[in-house]
């Protein structure tokens, strides 16, 4: 190993061993003829003690040192002088007094301090997303991304379900969100769409009989951004053959619970209040209820149920699915699915947390039959159904078996868990509000020669100016 040690490593045990340190120059004081750093890596901080009578040669390219300069530096570890002990650090009991430096790489001066808790213009944080992502506070985000995706995987595993990717170029199902199109060029005049979510891959995977399917999983939509959205996010996407709304509860309230024990050490009581639709209107004046002063436990979980299976569209005259058409609805209301749509529930639910709904899915219908009375109210005829979701529908009539999931919106999830208003601050590389990448300059415009290899071409009045 290049390093012996990490910059957060070393303390009193390791006073008198030769070390080798590899990191950036957090900070550099000149106190005449000692020379302090402190070198900084993922971590931890380390201080770096030159005197010129020790080690000529290391002391004056100490000289030359700037913050962020990248270096290499060995020495023996030494307990610092008595009233020099820094408590808020690790390696605050010792230093390395330097014997050797080697400048791997010099740096600007960076737009920002690398420092937590400084006022910092957002579109300068994202352009430099790089030095962003050194501070401690914004590092810390993804360690907690991380250590969540270990845990949901752990306990996924324990509890059978297979983890399987689905496709990202796959075909356009207009409905809700508007999607994010891909022109073929070996097909030209079609188009991929980038995915709003895997859901009818996942149904699909049930009448595989995979029967237990996860995915931490990259969703794409086309839609106004606002704090808790960005075009590309993503979710824990679940789904399960043979259940019913008590498994989907059950299952889902074990994960939050597992994650909140290990991450924060709380201990989440379960299971979780719930509400119908109807009741949290009445109750609250919403179907995303914040519970925290109510339930009185910093996050307060509820489940809201019962949604109407569909809502109607004034400006198209027509019904819509409330949550998708693959929606099951509740048994006893389907005597009114033609008659009185209205009055007909789903079994949908979404989890909501501190306001804020984290999670959404369903029952799905897995009847053909039923399917088709669905489309009928929506208005989607069968050569319609056929040509959006044909694919799915032909499974079906291979022995589709009853299932039902949900998906968690790990953003939003994280954001609420790390205290942080805006789910860009969990996000490694995050768009604006304008869906713009300061970082890339995305979206850019293309050559025209890759226009003329994918068949396209602006009208006039499209072209940026």
């Amino acid at each position: 190993m290049l390093r012996t040690y990490t910059c957060g490593q070393l303390n009193a045990k390791d006073i008198g061993k030769k070390v080798t340190l590899y990191g950036w120059v957090g900070s550099r004081r000149d106190h005449g003829k000692i020379i302090f750093i402190d070198v900084r890596d993922r971590y931890g901080i380390s201080q770096v003690v030159f005197v010129p009578g020790d080690s000529p040669d290391a002391y004056k390219k100490a000289q030359e040192l700037k913050n962020e300069f990248v270096i290499k530096v060995s020495g023996s570890v030494n307990r610092r002088p008595e009233g020099t002990v820094n408590p808020k650090l690790a390696t605050g009991e010792i230093e390395i007094l330097a014997q050797d430096l080697e400048i791997l790489n010099t740096s600007l001066t960076p737009p920002f301090e690398i420092e937590d808790n400084l006022n910092i213009n957002e579109e300068v944080r994202l352009k430099y997303r790089y030095l962003d992502l050194r501070r401690k506070k914004v590092f810390n985000n993804l360690i907690l991304r991380h250590n969540i995706y270990k845990i949901i995987r752990a306990f996924l595993d324990k509890e059978g379900f297979i983890e399987s990717e689905t496709p990202i170029l796959t075909k356009s199902t207009p409905e809700g969100a508007r999607d994010y199109l891909v022109p073929s060029r070996l097909n030209p005049g079609q188009f991929y769409a980038l995915p709003q979510s895997p859901q009818l891959f996942k149904q699909i995977l049930m009448v595989a009989g995979i029967d237990r399917y996860y995915q931490i999983a990259k969703c794409f939509r086309d839609e106004d951004l606002r704090a808790d959205r960005q075009p590309e996010f993503t979710q824990l996407d679940l789904e399960m053959s043979f259940v019913d709304e008590e498994d989907i509860f059950s299952l889902s309230q074990l994960i939050i619970q597992s994650i909140f024990r290990e991450i924060k050490g709380i201990d989440i009581k379960i299971p979780f209040p719930r509400l119908s639709f109807h009741e949290a209107q009445d109750r609250y004046g919403t179907d995303k209820p914040d519970l925290r002063k109510e339930l009185n436990n910093e996050f307060a979980f509820v489940w809201i149920k019962d949604f109407p299976l569909f809502k109607y569209n004034k400006e198209e005259k027509r019904w819509e699915s409330e949550h998708h058409p693959f929606t099951a609805p509740h048994p006893e209301d389907l005597e009114n699915l033609e008659k009185m749509p209205d009055k007909v529930k789903a079994r949908s639910y979404d989890l909501v947390l501190n306001g804020m709904e984290i999670g959404s899915g369903s029952i799905r219908i897995h009847n053909q039959q039923l399917q088709e009375r669905v489309f009928k109210v929506i208005g989607i005829d069968k050569a319609q159904a056929q040509k959006r979701f044909g694919f799915l529908l032909d499974a079906f009539q291979f022995g589709a078996p009853p299932h039902g999931g949900i998906a968690f919106g790990l953003d939003r999830l994280l954001a609420i868990m790390a205290g942080e208003d805006s789910i860009r601050e969990v996000i490694t590389f995050p768009k604006t509000q304008r869906a713009f990448c300061p970082l890339t300059d995305a979206p850019s415009e293309i050559e025209e020669r890759q226009l003329k290899e994918l068949n396209l071409s602006f009208k006039e009045e499209g072209r940026k100016k």
